[in-house]
């Protein structure tokens, strides 16, 4: 489309007041609208014009009353101030979905682009290059969360009621029953997680966390989700950074704050320096190609997942406690592999 993105959306204003003005049934002429908004005649007619070209706008000029009418009753257009960057834009949006994969959410997102672009004009469409086969879209594969489970614990969130579920903890092989008072909620890398204060009473002969407790659970685990309607009021010193890395990870159990150093070999240094790895990063390509790579978190567990999915590409450096996490997962990998 031609022109800036503020003389597109000064048109698109101009072509709303018309069409209000065609649909109202006066009969306005090109004068009297260009009057009303400080424009010339020719601007308006130019207008119309590209309302009956371009819009399919059924705009015509009754002699009797000298100015124009929808022949259709009922007609408005369907105009959006919107340019080609925005478009495409929105295009990409509604491919960039994986987060919400097997989610309710994901539908009701569809829905909404299907309506905004049944909104658009009827010569606009969304942008076809992400139809063409030219660009692929790969995510990864996530676990899927029941719409019941999706819309009860975000109900229980809002209204602030205490959330009854059954859950599988990673380390068991069975469902235990579950009473919280949902805090946050927290979307990672497309999985979906509730944060909460653990309220189940506590019973004999259990090695669970101790009531009370600040824990996260997946949605994906949850099952028979339920509101009490019982309320609880929001903790006002409560800040869910305090409970976890948003920039890497969302394990409770890891609170207390370290600095990691970690080396990246030769072959994969570019990587490492493109990567946006903190917010308080540290980054330095040594003469011999090795990268140099520090930052401070509390997600140990995370670390020691993305240090042994790099192999012999990364070594940590301190702390001295995430080496010895991965000598300990080098020595029980070597016993399973022989």
């Amino acid at each position: 489309m031609q022109g800036t993105d503020r003389e597109y959306k000064f048109k698109y204003t101009r072509l709303a007041f018309i069409d209000e003005q065609i649909a109202s049934g006066i009969f306005p002429s090109a004068g009297s609208i260009a009057k009303k908004l400080e424009c010339s005649s020719r601007t308006i007619q130019r207008d119309i014009e590209y309302m009956r070209n371009f819009l399919n706008a059924p705009i015509e000029w009754d002699a009797v009353y000298r100015g124009y009418y929808y022949t259709e009753k009922n007609f408005h257009i369907k105009a959006l101030p919107i340019n080609e960057g925005e478009i495409f834009a929105l295009t990409l949006a509604q491919h960039l979905l994986a987060q919400y994969k097997n989610t309710p959410i994901e539908k009701s997102l569809r829905g909404i682009f299907e309506k905004i672009e049944k909104s658009l004009p009827d010569n606009v469409h969304f942008d076809s290059l992400f139809s063409s086969g030219k660009v692929t879209f790969i995510s990864d594969s996530l676990p899927v969360i029941s719409e019941e489970v999706f819309e009860t614990v975000f109900k229980a969130l809002k209204e602030h009621v205490q959330l009854k579920f059954c859950y599988r903890p990673l380390q068991k092989s069975t469902y235990m029953e579950r009473l919280i008072e949902p805090y946050h909620a927290v979307c990672q890398k497309g999985s979906w997680y509730i944060i909460g204060k653990d309220v189940m009473p506590p019973k004999e002969n259990t090695t669970v966390h101790p009531s009370g407790d600040i824990r996260i659970f997946s949605l994906s685990r949850i099952k028979y989700p339920e509101c009490t309607g019982k309320k609880f009021e929001l903790p006002h010193d409560f800040d869910p950074d305090r409970y976890f890395d948003k920039e890497t990870g969302v394990w409770l159990s890891d609170t207390k704050p370290f600095t990691v150093e970690l080396e990246f070999s030769p072959e994969v240094g570019t990587f490492a320096l493109d990567r946006v790895w903190h917010k308080n990063q540290i980054i330095k390509e040594k003469e011999d190609g090795f990268v140099y790579v520090s930052f401070e978190t509390t997600q140990m567990k995370e670390l020691l997942r993305f240090v042994l999915g790099q192999g012999h590409t990364v070594k940590v450096l301190e702390p001295e406690s995430l080496r010895e996490a991965v000598r300990q997962e080098l020595a029980q990998m070597g016993e399973l592999y022989g």
